[in-house]
């Protein structure tokens, strides 16, 4: 995330600020944060996500959402934008300051970049935790075939599993399969 040049933005600012601006921030303490430009590599591992997993919504009667679409967060006065969401049942919304939310997402996907992991595994995973229909959360690599999954056994307990290529793992909220190696496909990584 890079940080916009300005002195500190009130709520009511930021709320007026995203709904006319091009892409995607975020706002914390007073800040607002751009969701700045992917990676190739990124992009790849998004884009692979959406195909996998829109076909296999649908079949089971849920719904998927892409990165633009924001998610409330009950905790915060804002709102957070996450690479993916799925939601099973009637998806439910809100409106903060005109611009509609998801409320009540099953899956949460986000896929990482340098700058913002600890961010996701840390404090945005805490943000997260606090929607009560919020049930999975998957943490995608976009430097190596690495998935960090999490499924949540009770409100103060997540059970973490590690992902690596030749493996499966399975997504309850969709009840499927996720291949790693289809999920990378087409991703050549830098080599450092």
């Amino acid at each position: 995330m890079t940080a916009i040049p300005k002195s500190k933005m009130t709520l009511e600012e930021y709320f007026e600020f995203d709904k006319n601006a091009e892409g995607n921030f975020e706002y914390f303490n007073g800040e607002i944060f751009e969701m700045s430009g992917v990676s190739v590599e990124h992009a790849t591992i998004e884009m692979n996500l959406a195909e996998i997993i829109n076909p296999v919504a649908r079949k089971k009667g849920c719904r998927a959402f892409p990165a633009n679409l924001r998610i409330k967060v009950p905790i915060l006065p804002t709102y957070r934008y996450p690479d993916l969401s799925a939601v099973c049942g009637k998806a439910q919304f809100i409106e903060v300051s005109g611009l509609q939310c998801l409320v009540n997402p099953g899956l949460i996907v986000k896929v990482l970049s340098d700058s913002t992991e600890k961010y996701d595994r840390g404090d945005k995973f805490r943000e997260y935790k606090s929607i009560e229909s919020f049930r999975e959360y998957l943490l995608i690599s976009s430097t190596g075939k690495n998935i960090t999954h999490y499924l949540k056994h009770n409100d103060r307990f997540w059970l973490q599993s590690d992902y690596i290529s030749g493996e499966s793992l399975h997504i309850t909220t969709l009840d499927f399969d996720l291949n790693v190696d289809e999920l990378y496909d087409g991703v050549e990584f830098q080599i450092s």
